[in-house]
């Protein structure tokens, strides 16, 4: 049996598979499309359709001998989650990238697989993930396999997979939640003296109550919303 699939999911397969283009597979009497599809590290949520000898199949067909098998990437852009987006344990620094933007980006430093398994089924969420064993749980309802060397890397290849309207300085980068504007004479107790004198739009956390306000790290910020091509607030 032969695997080969879209060139997007090239870097996925074992090196030597990658340098020649094709996998070839030891058939299995009970095997799976999704099962040959899985066992050559390609996380199904990462696969848009599946053919067998030229005719569409399912992960859940089972495949003759000698059948070509062949893995079509997940098109782009998708449709964007009506939960929104939950992320691994270690995509910290995406998710407040994410939250920049005014994206629904849940996030905690110690959830573990289970947890975000359970957490995106429950909240109707997209798990964003560098994990491929990750994807392939069987209970997790959907998932994307976030590419990049880095959170600047990582934030463009969401933006590209799932094209989310953007609403920058609207979410707080700590916890998530909306924000709200906040009178300088609400917050003036909580702000630098410097603060206090030269700046006067604040905006306040809905949940944690942390205050923000345009200072010291805003032309970084400008630069991540300009990469991102987002709306200036």
């Amino acid at each position: 049996m032969e695997l080969t699939v879209d060139a997007a999911l090239l870097p996925l397969l074992p090196p030597r598979a990658r340098r020649a283009g094709r996998l070839v597979v030891r058939h299995e009497e009970h095997v799976t499309a999704g099962h040959v599809v899985q066992s050559a590290g390609v996380p199904l949520p990462e696969v848009g359709s599946l053919t067998a000898d030229g005719a569409p199949v399912s992960p859940a067909d089972r495949l003759r001998p000698g059948a070509a098998l062949h893995a079509r990437a997940a098109p782009r852009p998708e449709p964007v989650p009506a939960g929104g987006f939950l992320l691994d344990v270690h995509l910290g620094s995406l998710a407040r990238r994410m939250r920049l933007l005014g994206l629904d980006a849940a996030w905690s430093a110690h959830a573990d697989d289970p947890d975000l398994v359970v957490r995106a089924r429950a909240g109707g969420r997209v798990l964003l993930t560098a994990d491929r064993g990750l994807l392939m749980r069987r209970a997790l309802p959907r998932g994307a396999l976030v590419r990049g060397a880095g959170a600047d890397e990582q934030l463009a290849d969401v933006l590209d997979r799932f094209r989310p309207a953007l609403a920058p300085l609207t979410r707080c980068t700590s916890c998530g939640a909306p924000l709200r504007a906040a009178a300088k004479e609400e917050v003036a107790a909580e702000l630098p003296c410097g603060t206090r004198r030269s700046v006067d739009a604040f905006s306040r956390c809905t949940a944690c109550g942390r205050v923000y306000w345009r200072g010291a790290h805003a032309r970084r910020i400008d630069e991540v919303l300009r990469r991102a091509g987002a709306p200036r607030p």
